[in-house]
């Protein structure tokens, strides 16, 4: 006898898309010792946590080191302070909630991974192209997904996303079980309407599907026609799962903590074609697999949620957009086609004379020293782009910005 390993790892690509960006980095560096690198690649943010987060992480700390106020093992599903308040966070789009509804975890990467755990190995799965590779890699390694050719896995249904449709996914040529949405989206930086997103809520009443829907980065949203969740589509709590995350909102991607929705009216099938709430399966799923956020922790997120709180973050997030109008308008300047950036800290740019999407980045790291990510990393329909993040600080943004507007393409 040998031990045998699950070959589903196997079909995976070599590394994941953001180790071989760090890989480049790092042989760049040791080759260029004195170069100065603007990093604009990896999804991380610079601003610190604000003062009214501080002051309630710091409060909690001081909280564990007193034997009367110390917390132990707390619920794994979180604590209802910190449930209470996204909850009535989400009142102010007309969404009610019940607290049990409500799972804190420590990284929607965590969650938007886990979460096919439930989910039968038979199902059909569709994702929009390009995609955050994590829903691609996780259904890989559960064996849903068949071998990968010609760049796409033969078991996954691919909904395409790129300028020729305005980045707006069509509905798949044939019946898929669970849909994979990313809005606003990360890798393109694009949105979708409500009347866009009904669509697919329609879809997936009709078909009995159910939508996995990131929306990670809904605080950055600033048109008035994008839902900041898809629970204010009506009757999408009968058929969608929700991710949000106080990481890009937050500041939070040391920090650790976001959530998942799970509305109890939403249903699944067993092999036998009987109704399964979806809602206990997670919550089971979550008892026996997950230890928890840290009280301090969930005590910091809680304070983001408070007036002051609000306030602070606002502030931190108008800092970012005016980088990415910076990104949008400088790359316009100099012919560049460029996406996103107006309801997204994401910028997705076309590569100039049909550069392919790891030549332009190497043409960026090697002669701007700037740091993007390629878009082909994301699926077969980012060839030809280039994601760039409004993360970095202001001035950096603009040396990037000049930096790039004197290459020759």
């Amino acid at each position: 006898m040998v031990v045998k390993i699950n070959e589903n790892y196997l079909k995976l690509k070599s590394s994941y898309l953001f180790v071989e960006v760090a890989r480049r980095e790092r042989e760049f560096i040791d080759n260029n010792p004195d170069a100065d690198i603007i990093k604009m690649g990896i999804g991380d943010v610079t601003k610190p946590l604000v003062p009214s987060v501080i002051k309630a992480f710091k409060d909690a700390v001081d909280e564990m080191g007193n034997a009367d106020t110390f917390m132990g093992y707390g619920p794994e599903q979180g604590y209802d302070f910190l449930a209470q308040a996204i909850a009535k966070d989400y009142e102010k789009y007309g969404v009610n909630l019940d607290t049990s509804e409500i799972f804190i975890s420590d990284g929607s990467k965590c969650d938007t991974g886990n979460i096919q755990e439930i989910f039968g190995i038979d199902n059909k799965i569709a994702i929009t192209d390009p995609v955050y590779t994590v829903y691609v890699d996780t259904n890989v390694m559960a064996g849903r997904t068949g071998d990968m050719k010609d760049g796409m896995y033969e078991g996954l249904t691919y909904l395409k996303c790129n300028s020729e449709n305005g980045f707006i996914p069509q509905l798949p040529d044939e019946v898929v079980d669970i849909i994979y949405l990313c809005y606003p989206n990360n890798p393109t930086g694009t949105t979708l309407t409500k009347d866009q997103l009904k669509v697919f809520v329609d879809y997936a009443k009709e078909n009995k599907a159910i939508i996995l829907f990131d929306a990670a980065y809904e605080a950055f949203i600033t048109e008035d026609n994008v839902p900041h969740s898809i629970y204010e589509i009506e009757g999408a709590d009968e058929v969608a799962i929700e991710f949000k995350s106080f990481s890009k909102t937050a500041g939070f991607t040391g920090t650790r903590c976001a959530y998942t929705v799970v509305p109890k009216k939403l249903i699944a099938y067993d092999n036998d074609g009987n109704e399964v709430e979806v809602n206990p399966l997670w919550n089971r799923r979550q008892t026996t697999k997950f230890n928890g956020v840290s009280y301090p922790v969930q005590k910091a997120a809680e304070a983001t949620l408070t007036p002051e709180g609000q306030k602070e973050i606002q502030e931190v997030i108008d800092y970012y957009m005016k980088n990415a109008k910076v990104i949008r308008d400088s790359l316009t300047d100099i012919g560049l086609e460029v996406y996103g950036g107006i309801s997204s800290p994401y910028i997705w740019v076309k590569t100039p004379n049909d550069m392919d999407s790891w030549a332009f980045f190497d043409l960026l790291l090697n002669e701007a020293n700037v740091i993007g990510t390629p878009g082909s990393g994301f699926g077969p329909s980012g060839e030809g782009y280039l994601r760039l993040t409004a993360f970095n600080t202001l001035e950096n943004t603009k040396e990037a910005m000049d930096r790039i507007s004197k290459l020759e393409f």
